[in-house]
C-alpha cells in the first residue's frame, strides 16, 4: 500500500516503566503511565486501551487485551541522558551519545562571568531550581534591580527568566540567542530557554506564554530534513519547532497547550500532502509531570484518549498514526525531574494491522527508521523499521 501520510504524537514525559539503567539516573521504580493509574485508583482511557497500551505496562483501568486495534510496543532509549531534546532526536533518528552537561550546582564562573562579557548584564539565581519557586524567591529582587534570573533544574538546560516589563521580550530573546551561541563544547546543554513572566508581587508572578527555547541544533540531518531534502512536507505543533530549532520544518503552529496542539495535527491533516505531522503535547511534563500533579496528568491523559475518535475521523485510507513519548516524568515519586524510562508505542490506522506485539524495541530511531522506509527516503544510521511488521497486505 502507498502511505500518503503519517502522524507521530509524542506524550511528552509519558513513560512506560524504567529502563534497565534507570538505577543511574535515581529512577528506580518510575512508570509514569502505571503508577498514576495506581495512585489514581485507576484510569479512563478506552481508545488507547483498545490498541494495547494495557499490554505494554501494567495499569488499573486499563487492562492488556488478547485482542488490539492496531500494533503495540515499548521503545528503549540508546541515547544517553533523558531530556525532551535527546528524545525527540533519537525518535527523528540520532542517537545522543555523550549526554548534555547538567549543572545541579549552577553554572560555573567561567560560564557566567562571559555572559556578563557579551550581554553586559549580571545575574541572579545561579542554581536549580522550580521555575515557580524562583520566581517567588528572586522575582521581586530582579523588579529592583534589573538583574535577569538565571537557573538550570535536573535537565540540560540554561534558563533566563525577567519581567517583561524589566527586560522587555524581545531583549530577553537576545540575551538566550547569545547564550546559545556562548555555549558550547563542554557547556553545550540541550537548551536555552527565555522565561518571560508578570505580575506585580511574589505572590502574583506567573510565567507568559512568550516562553521561546533555544536548543543545540542536531549534528547532521534528522528524518524531519530528510523528508524535506525529498520534497514532502514536516508540519509540526506544540513545541516540536523549539526542540529543532525550526530546522526540517514545512509550517509549525507553536502551543504549550495540548488541546491547542490536537487541535492544529487535524487541522493539518485536513490539507493535501504527502509526508509527516509531528506532534508534541507538552502539558503532561510542563505542567503536571514537574510538579508532581498525579490528578492533572491524569485527566490530560483521559482527555487526550477522548479525543483519538477524532484523529482517526481525519486519518485517510493512506495514513497512518502513532503515540509515542520522549522519556519519562512520574508525577507520583519524589522527584520533579524527567525520569529514565521506556516509551510506549501504539500504531493505528486503516492500513495497520490488529493484533501486533511490535515488542520491545531497542531504539527510538524505530520510529524514524519506518517514517524512512514508508517514503522510501535514506533511513537513520540507527533503528530499525518495522513497516512490514504493521502494513496489511
Amino acid at each position: 500500500m502507498n502511505i500518503k501520510r503519517i502522524a507521530v504524537v509524542v506524550l511528552d514525559g509519558v513513560g512506560a516503566g524504567e529502563l534497565p539503567d534507570a538505577d543511574d539516573y535515581g529512577d528506580i521504580g518510575s512508570n509514569s503511565l502505571s503508577n498514576t493509574a495506581r495512585v489514581l485508583g485507576g484510569l479512563n482511557l478506552p481508545n488507547m486501551g483498545e490498541m494495547g497500551l494495557g499490554n505494554i505496562t501494567p495499569m488499573k483501568g486499563v487492562p492488556p487485551r488478547e485482542q488490539t486495534r492496531g500494533a503495540y510496543g515499548k521503545c528503549r532509549e540508546a541515547s544517553k541522558g533523558k531530556d525532551s531534546v535527546t528524545g525527540h532526536w533519537e525518535l527523528m533518528g540520532i542517537e545522543v551519545r555523550k549526554p548534555f552537561p547538567t549543572y545541579p550546582n549552577g553554572f560555573p564562573k567561567e560560564v557566567l562571568d562571559e555572559f556578563k562579557r557579551l550581554t553586559g548584564y549580571e545575574v541572579l539565581g545561579n542554581k536549580a531550581a522550580s521555575g515557580t519557586e524562583i520566581l517567588k524567591e528572586l522575582g521581586e529582587e530582579h523588579v529592583r534591580t534589573g538583574k535577569p534570573i538565571v537557573y538550570t533544574s535536573a535537565d540540560s538546560v540554561f534558563q533566563i527568566a525577567a519581567h517583561e516589563d524589566v527586560i522587555p521580550v524581545e531583549e530577553l530573546y537576545r540575551l538566550c540567542a547569545t547564550a546559545r551561541e556562548m555555549l558550547k563544547g563542554d557547556h553545550a546543554v540541550g537548551r536555552v530557554i527565555a522565561r518571560p513572566f508578570n505580575g506585580d508581587s511574589a505572590e502574583t508572578f506567573a510565567r507568559t506564554k512568550r516562553r521561546h527555547d533555544y536548543p543545540l541544533l542536531a549534528p547532521t540531518d534528522t528524518m524531519l530534513d530528510t523528508l524535506l531534502k525529498a520534497g514532502h512536507k514536516v508540519y509540526a505543533t506544540g513545541k516540536i519547532d523549539d526542540l529543532f530549532g525550526n530546522r526540517g520544518i514545512s509550517q509549525t503552529h507553536h502551543s504549550v497547550f495540548n488541546m491547542e496542539s490536537i487541535q492544529a495535527m487535524v487541522d493539518f491533516m485536513d490539507e493535501d500532502f504527502t509526508g509527516l505531522v509531528f506532534a508534541n503535547l507538552v502539558e503532561f511534563d510542563m505542567t503536571y509531570g514537574h510538579r508532581n500533579d498525579v490528578k492533572g496528568f491524569g485527566q490530560k491523559l483521559e482527555e487526550f484518549d477522548a479525543y483519538i475518535p477524532t484523529i482517526r475521523e481525519k486519518m485517510q485510507d493512506t495514513d497512518f498514526a502513532m503515540i509515542v513519548a520522549d522519556h519519562g516524568v512520574d508525577p507520583t515519586t519524589q522527584s520533579t525531574d524527567h525520569s529514565r524510562e521506556y516509551i510506549p508505542l501504539l500504531v493505528f490506522g486503516n492500513p495497520i494491522k490488529n493484533d501486533v506485539n511490535l515488542g520491545i524495541r531497542q531504539s527510538f530511531a524505530d520510529v524514524a527508521a519506518t517514517i524512512g522506509e514508508t517514503f522510501k527516503v535514506r533511513t537513520p544510521e540507527i533503528g530499525t523499521s518495522f513497516l512490514k511488521d504493521i502494513l496489511s497486505d
